[in-house]
């Protein structure tokens, strides 16, 4: 409800989004079939903020995530958003102590053999971000989504991971990285806090391959998305992006913080920026996903000049060599 709320202030404010907002969903279908990443990129990025794409000279975050979609494309970026193949990176570069034991993988959800399975587990398509089932007792069948909500079958089960695995997650945002990611399933192992408390994720984001801010994701099972910033060194940060934060709210230092941002910083280098994402349970750090465009590059901020201050730590190649 917050969500709609916050939107229809928004609208209220800048009625223009708002015909821009109904216009887009008009020609959603249309401009699927766009083949010029740009072209589209610049149609669907005046259709989500009402502004002109600046490519030539980007300033903002979001400017500069199009710009990166554009034209940074190394072969390795696929494997890195790869769910599977990502974990075979992250042994070779930080160590295998750091990823989720995996149970097996599968090129469609027919192929799983539950019988195989413990009685708790995950599974997670490999090529988007909300194709995911929790099963928290196999015997009871407990399966949840991410957002926490019930499956009351296998069947809704099968057809949530199976339209997931239909969903071409690059076309909407053109987010090249995704693809050509192979669709399959994976399972792993299900994590979960000793002390019953809630996975906390913490989702480093990292500028030309340093560490600057900390986003931490909390109270999952509201309704409404609920994230902290905090600097490095764990000062909170007035400012957020689409979810909302809570200064009164307070989440703890991490006992091991400072490993964290240093696995963070092996993972993220040689790139412009990468959200390097980690879950933190039972004081041990677990691998959990890289991002290279978070939001998409169309995410909204509060107050909207830290859209210019984020931007303003990416360099890119031709603000690096003037």
């Amino acid at each position: 409800m917050f969500y709609i709320k916050r939107k229809k202030e928004k609208y209220e404010k800048h009625p223009k989004l708002f015909f821009l907002a109904i216009l887009r969903k008009f020609l959603s279908g249309f401009m699927r079939k766009m083949k010029d990443d740009e072209f589209y990129l610049r149609i669907y990025y005046w259709l989500k903020t009402g502004k002109k794409l600046n490519l030539t000279s980007p300033k903002t975050f979001n400017e500069k995530t199009q710009w990166i979609k554009l034209y940074d494309r190394k072969p390795i970026y696929t494997q890195m958003v790869d769910k599977y193949n990502v974990l075979e990176l992250v042994r070779e570069k930080i160590g295998a102590s750091y990823v989720v034991p995996l149970f097996g993988v599968w090129n469609c959800f027919d192929e799983i053999d539950f019988g195989k399975l413990p009685n708790q587990f995950v599974l997670k398509c490999t090529h988007d971000s909300g194709g995911i089932a929790i099963c928290k007792d196999k015997g009871k069948f407990d399966f949840v989504d991410k957002s926490g909500n019930q499956f009351t079958s296998i069947e809704n089960v099968s057809k949530r991971l199976s339209r997931s695995l239909e969903n071409n997650y690059y076309l909407k945002g053109r987010e090249w990285v995704y693809k050509n990611v192979p669709r399959r399933i994976i399972a792993q192992q299900f994590i979960q806090d000793e002390a019953g408390g809630s996975l906390m994720d913490y989702k480093i984001f990292t500028f030309n391959g340093k560490p600057k801010y900390i986003q931490v994701h909390f109270d999952k099972s509201s309704n409404v998305l609920k994230a902290n910033f905090y600097s490095t060194d764990w000062v909170y940060q007035d400012f957020y992006i689409e979810e909302v934060s809570d200064k009164t709210h307070t989440i703890p230092k991490p006992k091991h913080l400072e490993k964290m941002l240093w696995l963070a910083e092996i993972l993220a280098k040689g790139t412009y920026f990468l959200r390097v994402d980690f879950f933190y349970v039972n004081n041990k750090i677990y691998f959990s996903e890289l991002t290279f465009y978070n939001w998409s590059g169309f995410g909204e901020f509060f107050p909207g000049i830290f859209n210019e201050i984020f931007g303003s730590y990416i360099l890119l190649p031709y603000e690096v060599n003037r």
